[in-house]
């Protein structure tokens, strides 16, 4: 799998720059300053795996509470930073000056003051003397010029904004102006307790995405990386644009473990861009296939770009949670670019490259695959409740019987695969004669795929918490990295044990200093991030945003979509995608929930996390500054803007998803059952490919305009039944406020109620606003309306709020005193919104036949 040989060695450097300046750091000094970089990126990495173990309790020795351990991850990412980018274009790269050793010291210092004066600092609690504020503005400064090596300038600008906003509040314009915030006040909430740069964000990045981020490293330097290049390409390349569907798979498999779009890019680009150029594909579209592939890898679960254990903190829910939910978008999305890449071959007429599989009947080929899959679900019933058994029977010993087991098939699977020829790193100046064969590639790395198997097993089954669970998949990665070499040289009758030894040492040093390194940038951009997430708890901004935002949307909720969205696109041209959804999630989403209540639009928080998230990660697409976009360009010497247009032209279904989800949340399998959630994926994926032809203008054959019109309204159809089924029957009847604990009663216990509430928020303004009021159980209406924990005062056809009991249900849904209910709608039986999928499929299949038959005539056509 090759590189078009026009790139010269100077391009290639070029964009070996590009990676390391945006994700890794640009300088690599020689001598002894290059140890001592490697050697203190590698102990930064042993410190997070020690933190993360239970072996601090074990021994009592090195136990650190959350905020010491968030000091230290910060001073250990602001020196690295200050060592490993350059302060300017034109500063030295194979040395450390002077100045940024003392620079990046000082920067450690003062991260590391919350550690080193813990006792001191908890003695006097938001009161800083003299030392603690100098300090406190020393730091942030510093951390401030890291991010600007680091990220560029663009967070530090958007920071500087918030701490400018902070400091002169009484002098700012109208509905902008606040009381303001002492120098004094504003280093102890932003340096000196957990509200600020120590806050959630940098705590996420400490306790759960280093480990991540690690483990991602550990096994793209196992060898992992290019198996899954290799795999996809062996069980797709030689079909209609091959290469293309084969870098979708490798960017979504490489994309499970990376949380980098830019290096997701490059990693796989640099094999499967020219492969697509070679069958078809122009420079341009071969890049934008693989920018789009490689951004979203940032939405496939687990990792999510880091975003997948900031939306636990922030949203309440358990991280399996937020993995459920992120799910099914994320998969349809793929399933849709795939489809996209099928289009595209169609249109254009490309051919595959030459398979090196024998040829099998179709009857054989359908054998295979099933006997495979029934063999896999068999294990996977086998393990999973083989499991359960096993522990009442084994007790506390049945982590030790697994990790014997593990072992085992560990050893077993480097057996099989030792009987297989070696996967060989890809040269990218030599031509491709053929694609690797499938069985030899898939069995030959097999064992890479049980690190993931014990970081799911942790996550889902175990429900072990990220950190932790992380923490046992990189000790077996680990495990893996030091013994892989000498067993498969045993096994192979070759061994020479002390050279593949030191092989395995070698490789999990390298693989401890890539983890470091790229998480320099995520642990500087989450500390960054936390000033303006300070900011906003201190000033109170978001509600001022949200009268803003209001007043720009006139009240309309889409309107404030599309401005969210924007927002979203426009500070992640500058900020990466973490940074970016903890700057826009902190400002925006509150307000979004807050106007879509006020709207009667009840929208769970989760929804809009994921929504900010999403057009968060697209900014990596979209031109002008789009990096992914970039990076694709110089692997495929395309015009980098182009190339941008391009991948946001493919990228269309990613922008659409977060509209759809937010008023249809059966999409993030919000209180779905099992068979519904079956349904749902279906019927979804095929509503996104019905939009995926509609936008790429191709379906059979080419669009006529009106088809394309009808094949969106199909998607939108299959997406949101309920829409049309709200036009034809109202899913609410009124009950007058008065009667609200008849309609409580009239109502199946888990339903839900909509009232809308008139009262004041918390600054006495008046609000109205609307609750969705689960219907809780209880044999009489003084029953429920006691479990609900509300009273109301009913004064002819009013009802008010007279008391809500503290901790209830009602306290939780936000019912106060003196509020007064204004509207009740109870839900009423009617036919269930999927029925309407029915005249979306008519509609679906009339296209499809009209199509059908002018591709038939085409083709007479054609052949006279």
């Amino acid at each position: 799998m090759t590189h078009d040989k026009k790139h010269s060695s100077a391009e290639t450097v070029d964009l070996d720059e590009l990676v390391a300046s945006t994700d890794t750091g640009s300088r690599s000094p020689d001598g002894l300053p290059g140890k001592l970089l490697v050697s203190l990126a590698a102990a930064w990495s042993l410190f997070q795996l020690w933190i993360a173990s239970p072996l601090p309790f074990m021994v009592g020795f090195g136990v650190f509470n959350a905020t010491e351990a968030r000091s230290i991850h910060l001073a250990f990412a602001l020196l690295l930073a200050f060592m490993a980018y350059p302060a300017f274009k034109n500063s030295p790269r194979n040395r450390i000056p002077a100045l940024d050793w003392i620079v990046g010291g000082i920067a450690a210092f003062g991260a590391g003051y919350i550690f080193l004066f813990y006792n001191e600092l908890s003695g006097r609690p938001g009161a800083p003397i003299l030392q603690d504020v100098v300090i406190g503005v020393m730091g942030l400064c510093l951390l401030l010029e890291a991010t600007r090596r680091a990220l560029g300038p663009p967070l530090v600008i958007v920071a500087l904004c918030f701490i400018l906003y902070s400091l002169f509040g009484p002098h700012m314009p109208g509905i902008l102006a606040h009381r303001g915030v002492s120098l004094n006040g504003l280093i102890n909430h932003q340096w000196l307790t957990a509200q600020g740069v120590f806050g959630i964000a940098l705590g996420v990045s400490t306790s759960f995405v280093f480990l991540f981020v690690l483990f991602g490293a550990l096994l793209d330097k196992a060898g992992a990386g290019n198996y899954f290049i290799k795999v996809a390409f062996s069980l797709l390349g030689h079909y209609r644009g091959g290469p293309a569907k084969a870098a979708v798979v490798a960017s979504g498999m490489t994309g499970l473990i990376s949380g980098s779009s830019i290096a997701n890019t490059v990693t796989t680009g640099t094999f499967t861009i020219p492969m697509m150029k070679r069958v078809g594909f122009s420079s341009e579209k071969a890049g934008a296939v693989e920018v789009s592939s490689s951004v979203n890898g940032q939405i496939m679960p687990p990792v999510m770009g880091a975003a997948a254990f900031l939306m636990v903190e922030y949203v309440g829910i358990s991280y399996v949670e937020v993995i459920k939910h992120a799910f099914l978008p994320a998969v349809i999305s793929y399933i849709a670019l795939i489809y996209i890449v099928h289009l595209e071959a169609l249109k254009a007429n490309m051919k595959g490259l030459p398979s090196s599989n024998p040829v099998r009947p179709l009857l054989n080929k359908v054998l295979g695959f099933m006997t495979g899959l029934i063999l896999l679900m068999i294990l996977s019933f086998g393990v999973y409740y083989g499991l359960g058994w096993l522990k009442p029977i084994l007790g506390d010993t049945t982590p030790w019987v697994v990790s014997v087991v593990l072992a085992v098939v560990y050893v077993l699977l480097l057996k099989i695969g030792a009987g297989y020829p070696e996967l060989e790193l890809d040269d990218p100046n030599s031509d491709v004669v053929k694609l690797p064969q499938t069985r030899p590639t898939v069995m030959v790395g097999l064992h890479y795929i049980l690190p993931v198997i014990v970081l799911v097993w942790c996550l889902m089954v175990e429900r072990l918490s990220p950190g932790l669970s992380a923490f046992w998949a990189t000790v077996f990665m680990i495990f893996i990295m030091l013994t892989q070499r000498p067993l498969i040289a045993i096994f192979r009758q070759r061994s020479q044990l002390s050279a593949d030894l030191k092989e395995g040492v070698n490789d999990l040093w390298i693989g401890l200093v890539a983890g470091a390194r790229n998480m320099i940038g995520i642990g500087i951009a989450t500390a960054a991030a936390g000033i303006i997430v300070g900011a906003v708890s201190q000033t109170g901004v978001g509600l001022v945003l949200a009268d803003v935002v209001e007043l720009l949307a006139m009240g309309n909720l889409m309107l404030i979509l599309v401005l969210t969205a924007l927002l979203s696109l426009i500070l992640g041209m500058g900020l990466p995608t973490t940074a970016n959804y903890i700057v826009v999630s902190a400002l925006m989403a509150p307000v979004v929930v807050l106007l879509g209540q006020q709207n009667g639009l009840i929208v769970p928080l989760i929804a809009v996390h994921l929504f900010v998230f999403y057009f968060g990660i697209m900014a990596d697409v979209t031109p002008p500054v789009g990096l992914a976009s970039f990076a694709a360009a110089a692997v495929s010497g395309g015009d980098p803007l182009r190339t941008g247009f391009q991948a946001f032209y493919y990228s269309m279904r990613t922008a659409a998803l977060p509209f759809l989800f937010i008023f249809n949340t059966d999409l993030l399998l919000i209180d779905v059952t099992f068979m519904q959630g079956i349904f749902i994926f279906i019927v979804s994926t095929i509503a996104m490919l019905i939009f995926a032809a509609a936008t790429q203008g191709y379906m059979l054959t080419r669009n006529r305009w009106y088809e394309t019109v009808l094949l969106l309204l199909v998607a939108f159809t299959l997406f949101r039944p309920g829409y049309w089924m709200d036009k034809i029957h109202d899913p609410y009847q009124q009950v007058p406020p008065a009667q609200f604990e008849q309609a409580l009663m009239s109502v199946d216990s888990g339903s839900s109620l909509r009232v809308r509430v008139e009262g004041e928020n918390d600054f006495g303004d008046p609000l109205i606003t609307y609750y969705l009021v689960p219907v809780p159980s209880g044999a009489t209406a003084e029953e429920r309306m006691s479990n609900l924990g509300l009273q109301l005062m009913i004064e002819g056809e009013r009802a008010i709020v007279d008391l809500v009991d503290f901790g209830s249900l009602a306290a939780d849904i936000g019912f106060d005193f003196d509020q007064e209910i204004l509207e009740i709608s109870a839900p009423v039986d009617r036919w269930a919104k999927e029925w309407i999928w029915i005249p979306g499929f008519a509609l679906f299949l009339m296209i499809y036949l009209l199509q059908y038959r002018r591709r038939a005539s085409d083709d007479q056509f054609a052949k006279a």
